[in-house]
């Protein structure tokens, strides 16, 4: 932890927000995002995080990382001493940071990471925040649900959301890079009867050997007016890429591999379909966007989240969910050519993707952080009865409206 000099706080609105989040992509893209946000209205922000998340690209310029320790308690109960002392330590140095830094509020994105400073948070009476990127609420989430100010939700539904703390939940939506917003008023790009069908299959960072094994027999098996269409951009494991690179060139079928891919959100851009998992990130960029995709949930995820994660953007009829199990070549094939049998039938599903996406979430997540430390609440959306943005977005319509923002 670094910084124990008491810090000048800015006069006028300026605050000091502290951030905290697990060390993986899904809970730091919505925490730099929201981070962004505030350093744009004049604000200090940092970030607790672990010795992984302090490392992860993308970290806004001016945002401080401090790697405290966190101990996880898995199914060992032998393990769980040693978690809870490291859960103390972290919470008591977390503690000593709001001394020097005093926070308007503290936010945490989910992760054992954020257990310590919400726990320093909570004890010492700071106004917390919680946002959850996914359709079930996360094992840390839960455990403050009872205690924070607010819950910031990524859906319009959420399980393990027990019903009487509806009254502080948020409908916000999960914050994306700035680059993809970009891109959300672009038209979906072309696709005609004789065109080009350009896939894009990602299984999360770290790729996914289940899509390496069926995606490119699956594509293979398409109608021949399909399949001579195709152009492939796949991420693989660094140990599959040589197997698929041969299969599709067994199935004459072009195909760009590679473990990581910079230029992601130009690959995104000119789409068509995306085949990948279905973490909170992943949806979130693909509603921003507009673009349908077939989605595997991973079936060890936590509390089978990722799959609930599908149902608003499959019920609004932007993309199809296949369980692993069922997920073979002939299956893929079965759905794909549903959804892209016709340039028309394709360019609805990406409009119905389109409609789920909520692309103010950083602005509305920045505006309930703010509301924390006595500034006004002017719009933030909330689950249980005032969703103006959301009704308009895809979220289920009937729930009442707010004022918006004032031009």
């Amino acid at each position: 932890m670094s910084g124990e000099t008491k810090q000048h706080v800015p006069t006028g609105a300026s605050r000091h927000f502290v951030l905290a989040a697990g060390g993986t992509g899904g809970h730091l893209i919505p925490a730099f995002a929201l981070a962004t946000e505030l350093q744009a209205r004049g604000h200090h922000v940092a970030l607790i995080t672990d010795a992984r998340g302090a490392n992860i690209p993308g970290k806004p310029s001016g945002l401080t990382a401090h790697v405290l320790p966190a101990g996880r308690f898995g199914k060992n109960p032998l393990q769980w001493f040693r978690g809870a002392k490291l859960v103390w330590e972290g919470r008591n140095m977390a503690l000593r940071l709001f001394e020097s830094f005093e926070p308007a509020a503290v936010i945490g994105f989910g992760g054992y990471p954020a257990l310590p400073a919400l726990l320093a948070a909570t004890s010492a009476n700071i106004p917390t925040v919680i946002h959850e990127q996914n359709a079930v609420l996360g094992r840390v989430n839960r455990l403050f649900a009872s205690r924070v100010d607010a819950i910031a939700t990524s859906y319009p539904e959420v399980e393990r959301l027990d019903a009487k703390h509806l009254d502080k939940a948020h409908l916000v939506g999960n914050p994306v890079r700035e680059a993809l917003l970009s891109l959300r008023d672009e038209e979906f790009p072309p696709f005609t009867e004789d065109g080009l069908l350009r896939v894009l299959v990602t299984g999360g960072s770290q790729g996914a050997s289940v899509l390496s094994d069926v995606v490119p027999d699956g594509l293979a098996m398409l109608p021949p007016a399909i399949r001579q269409r195709l152009q492939v951009t796949q991420q693989c494991r660094s140990e599959d890429v040589d197997r698929v690179r041969e299969r599709y060139a067994n199935h004459d079928i072009p195909a760009e591999l590679g473990t990581y891919f910079e230029d992601m959100d130009d690959r995104l851009a000119d789409t068509h379909l995306f085949i990948g998992r279905a973490g909170a990130s992943t949806i979130a960029e693909l509603t921003a966007v507009g673009r349908p995709g077939i989605l595997v949930p991973l079936p060890i995820a936590t509390d089978d989240h990722q799959a609930v994660n599908t149902r608003e953007i499959t019920k609004a009829g932007g993309a199809r969910m296949i369980r692993q199990a069922k997920f073979t070549p002939k299956e893929l094939a079965k759905q794909i050519q549903a959804m892209a049998q016709n340039p028309a039938s394709l360019a609805n599903a990406a409009h119905g993707a389109w409609n789920c996406g909520r692309p103010h979430a950083a602005r509305d997540l920045a505006d309930l952080v703010e509301s924390m430390s006595g500034i006004d609440l002017m719009d933030v959306i909330r689950v249980g009865g005032n969703n103006a943005r959301g009704a308009t977005q895809g979220a289920p319509a009937g729930q009442g409206t707010t004022k918006d923002r004032a031009a």
